[in-house]
């Protein structure tokens, strides 16, 4: 089967990892460069940070001892020494400790480290050092032959200052270049070909003062172009307040760049068995107000906010209305689904057995929403599967299955193994990211880009209302091409999603409502969430978002499922959140669950609809909603579920946008 990328048929955003990497080499002072890289990176979750730069040594100090770092002298110029500082903590604690050091490099370095390894201390941060000094590494990734590694380097005297695994590669390129002397590039490259995992990487030497080699194999790298100066990064935003021209490093590539004796800039791009080859250069969309807070206190308050004009983005140029040219504000004349992505599959979409969905986390209950969905109105057989179990697990695939990936990045390392599993079957795997230019877009026959702009806020809010657009638009789709569909159902459905941003404006408006309920709720101990249908899966996304962001315990049922172990918990100190709008085809059996928490004495809390007063004497506060089809609802109810979390949390004076032990993309296992 041919493949169509996702990635060649929409647009070009960032790409986002777990752990930070900036480099610079240029011009500029590299620290006060790559400090504000790292600044940019700091919603990726990570727990502590560390930078590194080559140094020029004076002549009267060339003999000088200065730990933590080592003098070299290069063919061409005056020794050097490579000055490391790290701290464990925050971006900030960093800044200060180095603000009196590391002030005339402009090549080096930099790293925020989420803890794989080793405990978050200043010993395991990055970047780690060459036994002697002369060599400095930052790693995002696993090595997964850790064990045997570190073994081999003992065995030959070498002394680990760290529990981490990256402080091994380091040993290992120092190893090969004390074996048998060859330039930076070369080492590294043959150190790489004994790492098993994953890696992105970048490395500096005192040797070489002048250069700057990256790799990647499985963790995202690209390099920043600038005005004589370029950068190697993990994510766009650490380089978009320099440039926006950037290309990517593919698994299997590395980058060298080099300043040239006339002080002139150059890269070279080549694969790791040192083929050389010419990668286009890209232009960035990202804006810098789109990763800035603007007047708001968070970047998850902004980015529930944005939520109607993700929606809107999320559909623009995909609703084809082939009548009048204001049917769209009626909803009338809406007839077809556009998804360039995917304009070649739709064929073998509609007639495939079934269709897998694998995803993580919040993109995993965006698709057992999507498995609603599929089945209601394309009537088409779908599994939802958590990305992590199926990799492992020896599922059971034919070639005529259908495999869609969900991945806010793109780089979620189960979601991607997932997907290459699926692709040796021989199945048409798709993917729903957006991130393009990541993994999952690059490995993928096709798919469908987000347009959510980028999420800051480790606890996704805008990307999963975008993810049910895009399931929702498939689902209809398909509706149509299987013929469980009349045009008039499909016009009228779309009409609906149409209206969803208006919607979506109006729920948001109750923001104040939505506070005040939290200021009493904001002490509980645990929460209950429950829903049925399309509902179970908002009702569990629910109770993520508040897990995630203020540390309370919180659990999602199917309300059904209340009688079978839940109802034990409830008491008068138990908040129940129920999902019971009117549209969905169980609501008086929503109502008896209410009674039935009532009558031991929980608390509930309801959303349902805007002219639906019958609970509002038995629940202590209800969530109101405007009235649409039932599929479209959860688009409308995971609003509130969202502002409650995040109201909870604030108050609970808890780090909204970087909780806790959380990263923003899990690219290890």
């Amino acid at each position: 089967r041919q493949r169509t990328p996702l990635s060649r048929s929409i647009g070009k955003l960032h790409r986002r990892a777990m752990c930070g990497i900036v480099a610079y080499l240029g011009p500029s002072t590299a620290k006060d460069v790559m400090l504000a890289g790292l600044a940019r990176l700091e919603y990726r979750g990570y727990d502590s940070a560390g930078v590194a730069c080559v140094e020029a040594v004076p002549p009267a100090a060339a003999s000088a001892n200065g730990p933590p770092s080592v003098k070299r002298r290069s063919s061409s110029g005056p020794s050097h020494t490579i000055g490391v500082v790290k701290a464990a903590g925050k971006v900030s604690v960093l800044a200060s400790r180095s603000s009196s050091s590391l002030n005339t490099g402009t090549v080096g370095i930099a790293h925020t480290r989420w803890a794989t390894h080793g405990a978050p201390t200043d010993a395991n941060a990055h970047p780690h050092t060459s036994s002697d000094g002369g060599l400095a590494i930052v790693h995002n990734g696993i090595v997964e032959n850790f064990v045997a590694l570190r073994e081999e380097l003992q065995r030959k005297g070498y002394r680990m200052a760290s529990e981490t695994d990256t402080e091994l590669i380091a040993h290992l390129i120092s190893d090969v270049r004390k074996q048998k002397w060859m330039p930076l590039e070369e080492a590294v490259r043959q150190a790489l070909s004994q790492v098993q995992g994953a890696y992105g990487i970048c490395v500096i030497s005192s040797e070489e003062p002048d250069l700057l080699v990256g790799a990647r194999k499985g963790s995202p790298l690209l390099l920043g172009i600038g005005e004589d100066e370029y950068l190697l990064a993990s994510d766009a935003s650490a380089v978009i307040e320099r440039t926006r021209r950037v290309t990517y490093l593919n698994d299997g590539e590395m980058v060298v760049v080099a300043r040239t004796p006339s002080g002139a800039c150059t890269y070279e791009i080549k694969t790791l068995e040192n083929i050389k080859l010419c990668r286009e250069v890209e232009e960035l969309q990202l804006k810098l107000e789109d990763i800035q807070k603007g007047s708001f206190k968070h970047f998850m308050l902004k980015e529930i906010c944005e939520q109607p004009e993700v929606l809107e983005n999320a559909m623009r140029g995909r609703v084809t209305n082939r009548h009048s040219a204001g049917s769209h504000e009626s909803g009338s004349g809406c007839n077809d689904v556009l998804l360039g992505g995917l304009s070649e599959h739709w064929p073998a979409l509609a007639a495939a057995p079934r269709i897998i969905v694998v995803a993580c986390g919040t993109s995993h209950h965006a698709g057992l929403i999507g498995e609603y969905l599929l089945e209601n109105l394309a009537r088409m057989p779908c599994e939802v599967e958590y990305a992590s179990e199926f990799r492992y697990r020896n599922p059971i695939l034919c070639r005529e299955d259908v495999l869609i990936a969900i991945s806010q990045s793109g780089e979620t390392a189960d979601t991607l193994a997932a997907l290459q599993l699926a692709r040796a079957a021989g199945c048409l795997c798709l993917g729903i990211c957006n991130t393009v230019g990541s993994s999952i877009a690059r490995e993928t026959d096709g798919g469908v880009y987000l347009h959510a702009g980028p999420e800051i806020g480790v606890a996704s809010t805008k990307a999963f209302s975008a993810q049910l657009v895009a399931l929702t638009l498939i689902a209809l789709k398909l509706g149509k091409e299987r013929e469980t569909l009349s045009p008039e159902e499909l016009s009228a459905n779309l009409g609906a999603m149409l209206a969803l941003p208006d919607q979506l404006r109006c729920v948001l408006e109750q923001k104040g409502t939505v506070y005040e309920m939290a200021k009493v709720f904001k002490y509980a101990s645990n929460f209950l969430f429950l829903g049925r249908g399309y509902h179970y899966p908002v009702a569990l996304e629910g109770a993520l978002k508040l897990k995630e962001i203020s540390y309370i315990h919180a659990e999602g049922y199917p309300a059904a499922e209340m009688k079978h172990g839940p109802i034990a918990l409830i008491d008068q100190f138990m908040p129940v959140v129920i999902i019971a709008p009117t549209s969905d085809p169980n609501y008086r059996k929503l109502v008896s669950n209410i009674e039935e928490v009532r009558a031991r004495g929980g608390s509930v809390i309801a959303i349902t609809e805007e002219d639906n007063h019958e609970l509002d004497a038995q629940c202590e506060y209800v969530m109101r909603v405007p009235s649409t089809a039932d599929f479209l609802m959860p688009l409308l109810c995971v609003a509130p579920l969202q502002l409650m979390a995040y109201y909870i949390a604030d108050m609970r004076q808890c780090n909204v946008d970087q909780p806790r032990n959380l990263a923003k993309s899990v690219t290890v296992e």
